[in-house]
C-alpha cells in the first residue's frame, strides 16, 4: 500500500473518531446480557442497514447446530437469541474475503453498589470509556464497523466479500458464531477484536462448564449427626477438582505456547447454592464449575478425567459413596485453539498483513500472547479452515466492576483494522 493512501485511511479514522465513541457509548447503554440482546441487535442491524449492507438477522435454532463440531449444550431455550450479519458484496471480487466477528452479549454486572456509576450508563473519564461490555467487546465490534466506514468515506470498499458479524452467546457457549458457520458464512480469514492489549493472540485455552448436583438427608439441625449436609459434602469434591487442576498445570502436560506460563489452567467454582432453611441440614446442593483445557487436549478425555476425579472423591466420603453426585454438562464445551500451530500459507499471509498494519499505526512490532481465556476464534480456526486473528484494544476489569476501555487504544485498533482490510481484501472504488 502506498504511503499516501495509508495516510488518508488513518486520517479518515481520526475524522470520525468522536462519532465512533458516541456510537460505542450508545451501544454500551444497551444491557445486552444473555437473553436480553435484542435491543442491542436492533441497534446494530439499524446501523448496518443505514450503511447499505445486506442485513441477515435470524434466530438461532439449536436443532440446526446441535450436530456440528464445537456445539456446546445449553440450558433453556434460544427464543430470543438472534444473530445479525451485514454483508458487503464486492463488485470486482479480486481480493481475499474476510469475516469481522464480534459478540454483543455481556456478562452480568454483579452487585450494582460495587460500581462507581451505573454499569449501563457509560461515561468517559481521563481517556477511558466506562461501562459493562464497553471493553468486552463492544469497542472491538464498533472498531470493525468504523474501519469499514473510514474506507467508505474515501470512496473505497473492500475488493472482496466482507461479513460483519454481531453474534450472541460468546460468553457461555459460542453457539452464536457456530450458527454463522451453519448459515454459510465463510471467508479466507477472520478478525476478532477481543480486548487483549493490542497484541495478537497466538493461542487460547478451551473451556468446560459443568454442574455438580449433590443430595443429602434432611433433618433438624439439633440432630445434625443423623443427617448428611449436602453443602459440606461439596467441599471434598471441590478439593479433588483443584488436585486435577494442579495435575493439568504440570509442565509436562502443557501445550508449547504455555510452556513458560506459571498457572495456565484455572478451575473456578463460580456458583453454589443449596439447602432450604437455616435450621435444617441441607438436603441438596448444586455447584457450577469451569475449568480450562489446552489446545489439542481432547474434550471427551478431559470430561472423563473430571468425572473420574469427582467420583473417586465421592466414593471416599462416608455419605457420598452411597449417594453419588450427578454431573450435568451445560454451557461451554470449547476446544482450545492455537493460531501459532497454523502453518498454512493463508495464515502466514494474514498474520503478515496484520503485522504490517499494526507497525504502520504504532511504529513497533506486533507482540504475541497466549491467553488463558477462550474466544470464538476456535470455530473458524478449527472447524472452517479459516485462520482467526484475535487482536483488540486495551481494556481493564472486563468481568469485574468499573469495566473500561482505553480511547486511544480503540483509535489505534480501528486504524490498524482499516489498513488490514485494505491490504487483505484489496480496494475498489464505490
Amino acid at each position: 500500500m502506498d504511503q499516501e493512501l495509508q495516510t488518508r485511511i488513518l486520517s479518515a479514522v481520526d475524522d470520525a473518531f468522536d462519532d465512533e465513541i458516541a456510537f460505542l457509548s450508545e451501544l454500551t447503554a444497551h444491557p445486552s446480557t444473555r437473553g436480553q440482546e435484542q435491543s442491542a441487535q436492533d441497534f446494530m442491524a439499524g446501523a448496518l442497514t443505514e450503511r447499505g449492507y445486506e442485513v441477515d438477522r435470524w434466530q438461532i435454532e439449536v436443532e440446526k447446530i446441535r450436530h456440528l463440531p464445537g456445539f456446546s449444550p445449553v440450558i433453556g431455550d434460544y427464543e430470543d437469541a438472534v444473530n445479525v450479519v451485514g454483508s458487503h458484496r464486492s463488485t470486482s471480487r479480486k481480493g481475499r474475503s474476510m469475516i469481522l466477528n464480534g459478540h454483543i452479549d455481556v456478562v452480568p454486572a454483579g452487585p450494582l453498589d460495587m460500581w462507581d456509576r451505573p454499569p449501563f450508563e457509560p461515561h468517559v473519564d481521563d481517556g477511558w470509556l466506562y461501562g459493562r461490555g464497553a471493553g468486552d467487546m463492544k469497542a472491538g465490534l464498533v472498531s470493525n464497523l468504523f474501519a469499514l466506514d473510514a474506507l467508505r468515506s474515501l470512496g473505497l470498499a473492500p475488493a472482496a466479500d466482507v461479513f460483519f458479524q454481531s453474534v450472541v452467546e460468546e460468553e457461555c457457549t459460542g453457539n452464536g458464531a457456530l450458527a454463522c458457520l451453519e448459515r454459510g458464512y465463510t471467508a479466507d480469514a477472520a478478525l476478532i477484536p477481543e480486548p487483549f492489549e493490542e497484541k495478537l493472540v497466538s493461542a487460547q485455552l478451551g473451556v468446560i462448564w459443568a454442574q455438580v448436583h449433590l443430595k443429602g438427608l434432611p433433618t433438624h439441625v439439633a440432630y445434625a449427626g443423623s443427617g448428611a449436609n449436602a453443602i459440606e459434602a461439596a467441599i471434598p469434591l471441590i478439593s479433588a477438582l483443584h488436585g486435577l487442576e494442579e495435575r493439568w498445570n504440570a509442565p509436562g502436560c502443557r501445550h508449547s505456547e504455555y510452556g513458560h506460563a506459571h498457572h495456565p489452567i484455572n478451575l473456578n467454582i463460580g456458583k453454589i447454592k443449596g439447602g432450604d432453611w437455616a435450621s435444617s441440614v441441607p438436603a441438596w446442593c448444586v455447584f457450577d464449575m469451569r475449568i480450562a483445557i489446552y489446545p489439542g487436549q481432547d474434550i471427551e478425555a478431559a470430561k472423563t478425567e473430571i468425572v473420574d476425579t469427582i467420583m473417586e472423591a465421592a466414593r471416599s466420603n462416608a455419605f457420598l459413596k452411597n449417594s453419588l453426585p450427578e454431573i450435568v454438562w451445560h454451557g461451554f464445551m470449547a476446544a482450545g485453539y492455537a493460531l501459532a500451530d497454523d502453518r498454512s500459507e493463508t495464515a502466514t499471509a494474514a498474520i503478515g498483513s496484520l503485522d504490517a498494519a499494526h507497525a504502520a499505526v504504532n511504529g513497533s512490532a506486533l507482540d504475541r500472547m497466549a491467553i488463558t481465556a477462550t474466544t470464538d476464534a476456535r470455530f473458524f480456526g478449527l472447524y472452517a479452515d479459516t485462520p482467526a486473528l484475535v487482536y483488540g484494544p486495551r481494556a481493564e476489569a472486563i468481568h469485574g466492576f468499573n469495566e473500561r476501555v482505553e480511547l486511544e487504544s480503540i483509535r489505534r485498533i480501528t486504524q490498524s483494522t482499516a489498513l488490514f482490510i485494505a491490504d487483505w481484501c484489496g480496494l475498489e472504488t464505490i
